[in-house]
């Protein structure tokens, strides 16, 4: 029997039919977030008067670039931010929000992380779970931690008494990274940039935008984050870009990152653009249309799984500020099954089998779905877990919605109605 004929597929496609029906008003709603934010972009786009020359590369240092220095402006506009850094050589979200935390804080300086414990590359960079020469408890930089409360959000009291005179700079990260804790709406971010700052106004606000980038109609800048920082090979690429990373914030914050990443006295004015900057400018104008197809596969996904009892994180019908769709399993073995679906629908690489392995900088070995044409692109359909408690895959991403509901479709027939 050819694929397609079977009962099992007939009956995973009325599923989805079915759960689309149902989420058709959620799925407008997104769409109208998507148009808002195509429109910004077009409009900083217009703005900058963006030519076909400006997709040139540049070489050497980099001088008299408008390309880059358009993009750059362009990314400041969108993100709501003075001035924006937007470079190939930033390789990755981590190593973004790294440059801007080695950039800014000096010896005896203090950080605090007001969503608990960041990702587990970024504890790392931090250096207070173990010592290891280069990071910032190794530079002198104090650092502290407030816990979210009991619901998993911001516990405003906790921050309010935590900021004194001497904190620098406090982080947030938008993301629920690898918990089941929901992601900081711009709302709450807004909330405890204001608290913060009336407690310290010298105080900066930094944010890990990774994951957050085009999900409402505006950005953390806008509600006065004074930088943030994330990744072109997640959502702001549009599944384009091929590598990078971007800083957004005020211009002096700015300037500093530029001295940090090149050298004093030299900053944003150096830095050759190797690579071809139209699918640089082509990835951000798609990055609204990418996310919501991104965002439409993890409601489809958490409406099916939902329905067939298993806890999903956020809930089909719960507000969404990244994109990322956490889903609770039963073991181990169980999110090898489900991350292996994800593999097995991909466009690259669907072959491959998956094991758990050591990747640098996490804390435990990881499995990582990512059949995708750029390596390690979270806005392309991908799927990744830990090895720990408890046990939860956290897929994300989705050129296309059609390649969601096609993924959907496999853990149906595969995973769901095999488990049933």
């Amino acid at each position: 029997m050819k694929t397609g004929e079977s009962g099992e597929m007939v009956k995973a496609l009325s599923i989805i039919k079915e759960a689309e029906h149902s989420l058709q008003m959620l799925f407008n709603e997104l769409e109208e977030i998507a148009y808002a934010n195509q429109v910004r972009v077009i409009e900083a786009f217009h703005k900058h008067r963006v030519r076909e020359y400006y997709f040139y590369p540049s070489t050497g240092y980099g001088y008299g670039d408008r390309g880059r220095d358009a993009l750059e402006d362009i990314f400041a506009d969108i993100f709501g931010a003075e001035d924006a850094l937007v470079r190939s050589q930033v390789v990755s979200g981590t190593h973004a929000i790294s440059a801007c935390l080695f950039a800014l804080l000096r010896p005896g300086d203090e950080l605090i992380s007001l969503t608990g414990s960041p990702y587990d590359t970024l504890c790392r960079i931090i250096g207070h779970e173990e010592k290891s020469p280069g990071t910032l408890i190794d530079k002198g930089i104090k650092y502290s931690e407030v816990d979210l409360d009991e619901r998993g959000k911001p516990d405003l009291t906790a921050i309010a008494a935590a900021i004194k005179d001497t904190t620098r700079m406090v982080l947030i990260q938008r993301s629920r990274g690898y918990k089941t804790r929901p992601p900081v709406d711009l709302e709450t971010i807004a909330v405890i940039t204001k608290l913060v700052k009336a407690r310290n106004p010298t105080t900066i606000v930094m944010l890990d935008n990774c994951y957050g980038e085009f999900t409402a109609v505006q950005e953390p800048g806008h509600y006065g984050v004074d930088i943030i920082a994330g990744s072109l090979i997640k959502n702001p690429g549009g599944g384009l870009i091929p590598s990078g990373g971007y800083i957004a914030g005020n211009k002096d914050l700015i300037e500093q990152l530029a001295f940090h990443l090149t050298a004093p006295g030299l900053g944003k004015e150096l830095g050759a653009s190797l690579l071809d900057k139209r699918i640089m400018y082509q990835g951000l104008f798609l990055a609204p249309h990418t996310v919501l197809q991104a965002l439409k596969g993890a409601v489809l996904l958490a409406y099916v799984f939902e329905e067939h009892g298993y806890e999903v994180f956020p809930r089909w019908n719960e507000k969404r500020s990244d994109i990322v769709q956490a889903v609770k399993l039963r073991d181990a073995a169980e999110v090898l099954r489900f991350c292996q679906e994800v593999q097995n629908a991909s466009p690259v690489d669907s072959d491959v089998t998956l094991e758990y392995g050591e990747l640098p900088a996490y804390r435990d070995k990881i499995v990582m779905a990512a059949g995708t044409f750029v390596q390690g692109s979270s806005i392309e359909l991908s799927c990744d877990a830990p090895l720990r408690s408890p046990h939860c895959v956290f897929l994300q991403g989705g050129l296309s919605y059609e390649h969601c509901r096609f993924l959907l479709q496999r853990l149906l027939d595969n995973f769901l109605l095999a488990n049933a």
